[in-house]
């Protein structure tokens, strides 16, 4: 699968190198004088706060954009960068997974193959771009079970994260040297997003570079044979992995929102109020308690968190007392209104609140935007900018704020931290169990363990069903995953 590494002499050639880059939009730098190369066998992994210029930065290696100033090279070929850009990176094998997905949702998952498949022959071209992406979703996921004639609209979230993973390390006309993954595990479970990372440690082993975005720092000290930290669109450090640990990478990083009195609730054992949800299959909550749903994904989470939102809230009709709020994980097809400013999809949630009649006070909306705005941390100079200005994080963060800021008791939470910062996930975790000290209510999908940890009691899903009620104690990392398969004891 993987083209024979390019030599020069005895020496190695990058496949890109970027020299003083810079990026503007406008006013706004996005990038500023990046220096970067990436050899053949590297994984070079990305951190940084949400805004601080990683998109840019990988959009400009795969050709998306032109630099304001400075120059890329492809596989050293010194010619000057400009709109061709996105056909040089392509014709040296430079492809990428975006944390905003791109597939085409109306298409099947071969259908979807056969756009970046430029050269596919035409005769019998469906049999064989089954067969490519096939063989593709069972090197990185064995036992996956993805039909390839599937239409990806109909595939969850993380299978339709499979499937564009699968489909840029898939073989084709121009082999892939260098794979850009943005948040490539934000929507898979752990022992899905294991094989992953299993399957680039090979590909790089066979002379195949990645350059891995995650704000999941375990995942970076996994694969990572060298760690490059950016701040406001700077590279502000780039050593080998050995050089770091998490302390000293997040020190690096920096924090972007301010420590507060009112999120500095540390975790303790608490008492509950009175019951305030149960469901048929035995799901339960009390008032101010964080419930958490953990098992594999795709295993009847989300249906229960759309079957307990829609049982206690109009499907048309917005009320002046939301009995429950919800945070998607999937902001594109859940969350965001994306032709809306950033205080419009913020403030959505909340407008009946603070509305008499057909009249919206805008002063109250403004009022409320500015405070979440400066509480979370939103990146942005103005929040009349479209919402889609933003980084998928800081998308994200106005889909937790829009909740938080709703009167609504109970809150469920698909997934809610897709693509946000570790920093911001810290204080978002210290806000959740703030708002549960005041009586609100938490239902919690996660696809990560360490989420999963801050709640008081946790029911595993399989197959569709509750298999064990984990509460104190009992909530740990091991007792998760074991209930989370066939075949295991239970938790005694």
């Amino acid at each position: 699968m993987i083209q024979n590494k390019k030599v020069i002499g005895t020496h190695e050639v990058p496949i890109i190198t970027l020299a003083e880059v810079a990026v503007s939009f406008g006013a706004v730098k996005a990038l500023s004088d990046v220096d970067f190369r990436i050899m053949p066998g590297e994984c070079v992994g990305v951190v940084g706060h949400n805004g601080a210029g990683k998109s840019t930065f990988v959009n400009v290696i795969n050709g998306r954009l032109s630099p304001t100033s400075g120059i890329v090279n492809y596989a050293g070929d010194n010619a000057q960068a400009d709109f061709r850009n996105a056909d040089r990176a392509r014709t040296v094998g430079i492809r990428s997974v975006f944390q905003e997905l791109s597939l085409c949702p109306n298409l099947t998952v071969l259908e979807n193959l056969r756009i970046p498949y430029r050269n596919m022959p035409l005769k019998n071209w469906r049999k064989e771009a089954g067969q490519v992406v096939k063989k593709s979703l069972d090197e990185i996921f064995p036992g996956n079970g993805i039909n390839p004639y599937s239409v990806v609209a109909d595939l969850p979230i993380a299978e339709r994260q499979m499937v564009e993973i699968a489909i840029a390390f898939s073989q084709r006309d121009i082999d892939a040297r260098l794979v850009i993954l943005d948040e490539p595990t934000s929507s898979l479970d752990g022992s899905i997003a294991e094989q992953l990372l299993s399957y680039i440690k090979r590909f790089c082993e066979e002379g195949g570079s990645i350059i891995f975005i995650s704000h999941m720092l375990g995942e970076i000290f996994d694969v990572a044979t060298r760690i490059v930290v950016m701040k406001d669109g700077r590279i502000i450090d780039d050593n080998l992995v050995s050089k770091f640990s998490r302390d000293t990478l997040v020190d690096a990083m920096g924090h972007v929102v301010p420590d507060t009195p009112e999120i500095q609730v540390a975790k303790k054992n608490r008492s509950f109020g009175e019951e305030v949800l149960r469901m048929e299959n035995g799901l339960s909550a009390r008032k101010g308690e964080i419930i958490g749903l953990a098992g594999l994904a795709g295993h009847g989470q989300a249906e229960v968190l759309a079957a307990c939102t829609l049982a206690r809230s109009s499907d048309w009709l917005a009320s002046r007392n939301p009995q429950v709020v919800f945070v998607a994980g999937d902001r594109a097809r859940d969350g965001l209104m994306p032709l809306w400013s950033i205080m419009r999809n913020l403030s959505l949630q909340t407008l009946v609140e603070f509305s008499r009649g057909f009249w919206i006070n805008r002063i109250k909306e403004a009022s409320l935007a500015d405070r979440w705005h400066s509480k979370i941390g939103i990146k942005t100079d103005n929040l009349m900018n479209p919402i889609l200005s933003l980084s998928g994080g800081n998308q994200q963060k106005v889909l937790f704020s829009r909740a938080l800021a709703s009167s609504a008791p109970i809150v469920v939470m698909d997934d809610p931290m897709r693509g946000v910062d570790v920093g911001t996930k810290m204080e978002v975790y210290r806000m959740i169990r703030s708002e549960a000290e005041k009586g609100r209510t938490f239902l919690w999908y996660s696809t990560e363990t360490d989420e999963i940890l801050e709640c008081d009691r946790v029911f595993v899903f399989r197959e569709g069903e509750i298999v064990s009620e984990l509460t104190g104690d009992e909530i740990t990392e091991d007792n998760l995953l074991r209930t989370s398969f066939a075949m295991q004891e239970s938790i005694q």
